[in-house]
């Protein structure tokens, strides 16, 4: 039910955009695109999402929510909102910044803990959350960064899982949950079907502007 929910929410919003040619954050190309930005201006699905999140892991001794910036920092404050409230305590919400910038790709970047965020995971039991994955390359490095630093990650969860054959506990080692899945192709570059069919990439959702300018 939760899953075809947050998938109701999404195309409620626009937010599954279909038959284009997309670079996704990996680097990899598509016909799918999931542009949660279409989900943040609406405060009101937003909270909804994050309450979904904040159910399934209320049984968990979460202390801080953290997910990678920039998308993930709205998830984490909603969900730690709404965890304080059913938990009766207070739950913290922090995020992680990549190190070259967050114009940069997840695959070129490492992930930090500024602004004394780092002092607050120590020794915290830590819910770690993500918008979107298809490579979970975000999700793993601030899993990864969060141990870095001192705290335990408890749980990982993720608004829409689109990798769940390669997305999942075993690459987090810890356990996982999607609130919805949509598995879509995703193509290296020389193997894209879409760019042998010379269909001309968006420039405007993604990160297709970026990739081409990198090609020049």
């Amino acid at each position: 039910m939760t899953k075809q929910k947050i998938n109701k929410i999404l195309k409620k919003v626009g937010a599954i955009l279909t038959n284009d040619h997309f670079v996704y954050t990996s680097g990899k190309h598509g016909s799918v695109y999931i542009n949660k930005d279409f989900l943040y201006p609406h405060t009101k699905e937003t909270s909804q999402v994050c309450r979904m999140f904040a159910r399934k892991f209320k049984d968990f001794p979460v202390d801080v929510v953290a997910a990678p910036a920039v998308g993930g920092t709205i998830l984490c404050t909603w969900t730690a909102y709404h965890l304080s409230r059913l938990k009766k305590r207070e739950v913290l919400s922090v995020y992680a910044e990549k190190d070259k910038g967050n114009r940069a790709s997840a695959s070129d970047s490492n992930l930090q803990f500024n602004r004394g965020y780092d002092a607050i995971i120590k020794g915290k039991n830590v819910l770690v959350l993500e918008d979107l994955t298809t490579t979970g390359i975000s999700a793993k490095k601030t899993v990864d960064t969060v141990r870095s630093v001192g705290g335990k990650v408890v749980a990982v969860g993720v608004m829409l899982n689109r990798n769940p054959k390669e997305v999942n506990e075993i690459l987090f080692r810890a356990p996982f949950f999607a609130l919805g899945e949509l598995p879509v192709e995703a193509y290296d570059e020389e193997d894209c079907p879409l760019c042998k069919k010379k269909i001309k990439i968006n420039t405007k959702i993604g990160h297709g502007k970026k990739f081409l300018e990198k090609k020049r």
